[in-house]
């Protein structure tokens, strides 16, 4: 039987980098027949980390079938995994973010959930030597997961091992992170393909708030003017996707990566309320900038209040 690798939802170039690094060590390495698939299609600097490093797109699927043997990964989240995942035979979770609960396995299986940016850092701990054995597209997806997800260092998720990890895979493949790292953000700023609906679902996860059901959503770009043109657009879309997604509302932050902050917009009360409540600052009108605020995960969730 093949095991299926698989990250979340609205895959990033984490939750599709990762999926590709971890089925090539089973197959190759551990010896278990294994396949890395999406939930959803790549971002843009993602389907640009698949084609910089001439890797094959993985198959799309929808949902997977009971009893299919998988191992998860840059997610331990049920919302954003397969409607059937507890059908399914858990092999194993490796993870970066906070232990959510809600998932149920057939038989005890291997978790790794580690404080560190990025879960291709983990994986990069987990191979240790057997990383040698890699060919140069396994590494340089490693190195674009660790790059993306710190923001090359930026993000205050960053460890010192990330970083460590990020300059010796730099290194191995002789490239520039500085120019390699722009190459992404470039690829990741081109949203002018996608709908409004499309850019709110993008990069988004469900959290449930106070008792709201938000879909928090982040942008991370280098052309933060692009998206702000947009900014009417964008909102007078939002109820109808909330709607569409079981949500009471979409929080959508735009986040700069050159200045190192990000822009809530503010399309009626319900999130005015919460960003003067969450963060230190006076809603005067459809947006908020929110200065050194990069992070979702450390800086975003934990501080959302209503």
């Amino acid at each position: 039987m093949t095991t299926l690798v698989f990250g979340h939802k609205s895959p990033d170039t984490d939750s599709t980098g990762s999926p590709i690094i971890w089925a090539w060590y089973l197959s190759e390495v551990k010896g278990v027949p294994a396949k890395p698939v999406l939930l959803g299609e790549p971002n843009t600097e993602a389907a640009f980390v698949l084609r910089h490093w001439g890797l094959t797109k993985p198959e799309i699927i929808a949902d997977v079938d009971a009893g299919t043997s998988v191992v998860i990964v840059d997610t331990n989240n049920p919302a954003e995994l397969p409607p059937s995942i507890n059908e399914a035979r858990i092999e194993g979770i490796i993870d970066h973010h906070m232990l959510v609960g809600g998932l149920k396995t057939k038989n005890p299986i291997d978790i790794t959930i580690r404080p560190l940016a990025c879960t291709a850092t983990i994986l990069h701990d987990l191979m240790g030597d057997d990383l040698a054995k890699a060919p140069k597209a396994i590494k340089g997806a490693m190195l674009s997961c660790i790059l993306s997800d710190t923001l090359e260092f930026r993000s205050p998720t960053t460890t010192a091992h990330d970083k460590a990890v990020a300059e010796k895979l730099a290194a191995d493949l002789g490239v520039s992170i500085p120019d390699f790292a722009a190459q992404l953000f470039e690829a990741k700023s081109d949203v002018s393909a996608f709908s409004d609906a499309a850019l709110l679902r993008m990069d988004s996860k469900e959290y449930n708030i106070d008792g709201k059901e938000l879909r928090v959503s982040v942008l991370e770009t280098t052309a933060p003017k692009v998206l702000l043109d947009r900014k009417a657009s964008l909102m007078a879309s939002m109820p109808a996707v909330a709607k569409e997604d079981g949500a009471d509302q979409v929080l959508l932050f735009i986040i700069d990566i050159l200045k190192e902050e990000a822009t809530l917009l503010v399309p009626n009360d319900l999130v005015k309320q919460i960003a003067e409540a969450s963060f230190p600052c006076k809603v005067s009108g459809d947006t908020v900038v929110l200065p050194g605020i990069m992070s979702r995960k450390k800086q975003i969730i934990p501080a959302l209040k209503i």
